[in-house]
């Protein structure tokens, strides 16, 4: 209950001190880590859990070009280097920690979180996509506030919902 408390208060506390960034903002960033935190406690079946983990790789990435480029750091092959980077970084300890690679824990013959990790960090490029063209639209304003993490993660439970009920990944609530 403690750590729990505390994850709490560390995330207020982030929300609360969050600066604005260019494509994914920290709100958002948080919405989605939020989102793989409930899954896992919930019990969701591991095809949804790897939508909102690719999903939150996906803003790490675009997360740390941005600060990259605002500090001026740049190098040979900088982006594909941080894109390997942080999906190794998550896939690798998941196949070592035994929680990925389970022959019997696929959906299309993919294991089910690589399988969430890819459609997720899709998803996201189409929320991020989608809000830039209604911005664009509406000559480069928001049409509601806070659209720029609305629309990113009504993308995922979408997909989170459509994975549920037609691919026939289950949920088992915890209560």
């Amino acid at each position: 209950m403690k750590t729990k408390n505390l994850l709490l208060g560390l995330t207020a506390l982030f929300i609360f001190f969050a600066k604005s960034a260019k494509a994914v903002c920290p709100v958002c960033v948080v919405a989605i880590s939020s989102g793989v935190g409930l899954c896992r406690w919930f019990g969701v079946d591991d095809a949804i859990s790897g939508l909102w983990i690719g999903a939150l790789i996906l803003a790490m990435i675009i997360w740390t070009l941005n600060w990259m480029n605002k500090r001026n750091i740049h190098f040979n092959f900088r982006n594909p280097v941080v894109f390997l980077f942080f999906y190794l970084i998550v896939i690798w300890p998941l196949y070592l920690a035994g929680i990925m690679g389970h022959p019997s824990n696929t959906v299309f013959g993919i294991d089910k979180i690589l399988f969430g990790i890819i459609v997720g960090s899709f998803i996201l490029t189409l929320g991020v996509f989608a809000n830039g063209a209604l911005k664009k639209k509406n000559s480069g304003k928001v049409y509601f506030p806070y659209q720029k993490v609305v629309i990113p993660v009504a993308f995922l439970l979408i997909a989170s919902l459509i994975f549920h009920f037609i691919i026939g990944c289950k949920i088992k609530l915890p209560f």
